[in-house]
Parts: structure tokens; sequence; C-alpha cells
């Protein structure tokens, strides 16, 4: 509560503002993110739409739309780790010290910048996912867009904690290929749950079904009735709220580990 007190909301803005305009300046990157998040959606619905079992997926590319929503959001708020890790690296944040905005601020603020950007990108795609398949309920739509703030906020924290976590480029590459490698391929996003328990050690689906990306694309099947979640909404938002807290303890710590060495 201490530190929450110490936040001053136009110094979080300045901080975010601040990252949302080098936002706007990938925009090739931005450009390739979005072709290649709408090839995922479209290439894997084409080809694998007439080879899956009907009775598990009536319709790939429906079943595919959730998932690509839930990768917008994921992706993008992972690239706030790929900026403030070029800082380290670069020692840029001697230079972040030496402006009028406490510690707390600038790590709070980098942690928001990661989700609103997550939370921007996502928006189109989320209103396409909805248009295909169905508009929701308004209570539904705000659990729907909550999920996709904590799933932001925890990709954010998470991928600024492996960047701070080390100064060693290639330590940090691998760190976030193997990250983005578990979070994006151990889960539901390709795959039915009830596959993944058939054909995944018990272990690994246990990692599959409470993967935030999963969390969040059980969510947003169940609500948009394409299919049944293992767990309820009120238990979703919770794990996804226990990953938060995970996420935030550890980008928040290495975060003002690296300000202050």
């Amino acid at each position: 509560m201490e530190v929450i007190r110490m936040l001053n909301p136009r110094s979080l803005y300045i901080v975010i503002d601040r990252d949302l305009n080098r936002f706007w300046k990938y925009r090739w990157w931005l450009a390739g993110l979005v072709t290649m998040n709408l090839a995922d959606l479209f290439i894997f619905a084409l080809v694998f739409n007439n080879m899956v079992r009907r009775d598990l997926i009536p319709d790939y590319f429906i079943f595919m739309a959730p998932g690509i929503t839930a990768i917008a959001s994921f992706a993008s708020a992972f690239s706030i780790g790929r900026e403030v890790g070029v800082e380290v690296r670069r020692e840029y944040t001697q230079y972040l010290l030496s402006l009028p905005i406490s510690r707390y601020e600038l790590a709070i603020g980098r942690i928001l910048s990661g989700t609103v950007r997550g939370l921007i990108y996502q928006t189109p795609f989320m209103i396409l996912t909805i248009i295909l398949i169905k508009i929701p309920e308004p209570l539904n739509l705000a659990e729907m867009i909550l999920a996709s703030a904590l799933l932001a906020s925890t990709m954010s924290s998470l991928s600024i904690a492996i960047s701070t976590s080390t100064k060693n480029f290639d330590m940090q590459a691998t760190l976030r290929s193997f990250s983005y490698f578990i979070l994006f391929f151990i889960s539901n996003v390709f795959y039915p749950d009830p596959l993944i328990k058939t054909r995944f050690p018990e272990p690994l689906y246990t990692v599959a079904i409470l993967n935030p990306i999963s969390l969040t694309v059980s969510l947003y099947r169940e609500i948009l009735g394409i299919s049944p979640s293992a767990f309820s909404t009120y238990q979703i938002l919770m794990l996804l709220g226990v990953w938060l807290i995970i996420a935030l303890v550890l980008g928040g710590y290495f975060y003002l580990r690296n300000l202050e060495r």
C-alpha cells in the first residue's frame, strides 16, 4: 500500500505515453506482427479445417479465432521486454534515473506500458473474433476484457523480468525464445483440451491447461459458445490474477534490482 501511495499518476502517464509513442514508431514491425497473426488464423484454418476430427472441432477457423486474439495481446505486451533489454545492455537506465520519476514509478509505468500496448493491439482482433462468432452479453464482454488485461499485464511483467535478469544479450534472447515457445505451443491455442489430455503426459497437460494464454483462450471460447471450459469464469479470472501477482513480483524485483546497481 505504501508503494501505491508513492505513485504519481502524472509520472506514470509520462512513462506510458513515451513507450506508446515508441511503439507506433515500429510500423514495419507492427505490420509484420499483424500479418503473422492473420496468417496464423487463415493458413492454419485453411490447412487443418478438413483434417481435424469434426466431433472435437466442427470449424477450425472459428476454433482458432479466440486463440489468435489471445496471442495478439501476448505478443504485443511481450515486446516491452525487448526495449527494456536494449536499455539494460546500453546502460540507458542511468538516463532514466536522472529524470524526476521514482524507481517504483518507472517499474510500474513500464509494466503498464506493456499492458496498454497489448490491449490496443488486440482490439481489432477481438472485434474480428466477435463479428465472426457472436456478440457476447455486456457482462461477458467485460469478463473477456478483464481477462485480456490480466494476460497483457502478466506478459508485460514476465517479459521485463526476463530482460532485466541478465545483461547478456545471448542469454536474454535464449530465455525470451524459450518462454515464448512454452507459452505459445504448450497451450490450447491450436488444440482442444480433450485432445491435449489424451496426447500429452499428465505434467505437460497440467502446464498446458494452466498456461495463462490457455486460461484466457478457454474463457473466450466458453463465452463465445465454442467449447466448454474445465474451469468456471470466476476460477479462470482468479488463476489469471495469481499469474499476474507472480509475474508482477518477478518483473518489479528484477527491474528495480537493475536500477539500483
